[in-house]
């Protein structure tokens, strides 16, 4: 994975609580009542929880990378955090991670989709994605995730081709957001190779469309005619 710099973000936000990992017959640490030196605003809340499940999987080892807005986040958007967090794994790693979570203290569940495992951690939301748009998160994937500071803990998170493609490949019909990832498009437009996101997505309408959408927009170039 590609060592990044320290993120200039985490001077700001020093005195952000300290990782307290749950021991064995702790509570659950979505249980855990709120501290003063907890964050109060939903984007710090959704950071912290994000820290702490990646240093439970960090200390086991296992093979992941962040996904979806917080990953978003960690590559350089601006935009503040609403949902839930999002970690990749592959689906033959997901029962071992669903162990060391509730090793951690932390309730892990099978909802009726077969392509994820939740979780909560500090009152937020946590998927465990082995299928990421439809696709299976694949070891190679995991290969060209970018090693990042979220904070003060360095964690793989998803390369930022990889993460546009993961958001263009979930528009379907009936969800077709794409004011949520053009400001992520915009931000990383520089750091995502756009030839292989049409090639892994282009094809399709909703993704089509929005291609489209950043070429009107001269955030990305217009695809080249093949010879």
């Amino acid at each position: 994975m590609t060592q990044q710099g320290e993120d200039p973000a985490s001077a700001r936000r020093a005195g952000a609580a300290e990782l307290r990992l749950a021991a064995a017959r702790a509570p659950a640490l979505d249980e855990v009542p709120a501290r003063e030196d907890l964050p109060r605003d939903r984007t710090q809340a959704i950071l912290e929880a994000t820290k702490q499940v990646a240093t439970l999987l960090k200390r086991q080892k296992h093979r992941f990378a962040l996904a979806g807005s917080v990953a978003a986040y960690a590559h350089g958007t601006s935009t503040g955090l609403q949902h839930d967090v999002d970690f990749c794994v592959r689906a033959e790693d997901a029962e071992a991670v669903a162990v060391t979570l509730r090793e951690g203290g932390l309730d892990v569940r099978t909802p009726p989709e077969d392509w994820l495992l939740k979780s909560r951690c500090l009152g937020q939301e946590v998927d465990i994605i082995f299928r990421l748009a439809h696709r299976p998160v694949t070891t190679q994937m995991l290969d060209r995730a970018v090693e990042m500071p979220v904070e003060s803990v360095r964690m793989p998170v998803l390369s930022a081709t990889d993460l546009m493609s993961s958001l263009l490949s979930a528009f379907t019909e009936h969800y077709c957001d794409f004011g949520s990832v053009l400001p992520v498009a915009r931000a990383l437009r520089e750091k995502i190779d756009w030839d292989q996101v049409r090639h892994e997505c282009g094809e399709q309408p909703m993704p089509a469309a929005f291609l489209f959408l950043l070429e009107r927009l001269d955030v990305v170039s217009p695809r080249r005619e093949q010879p």
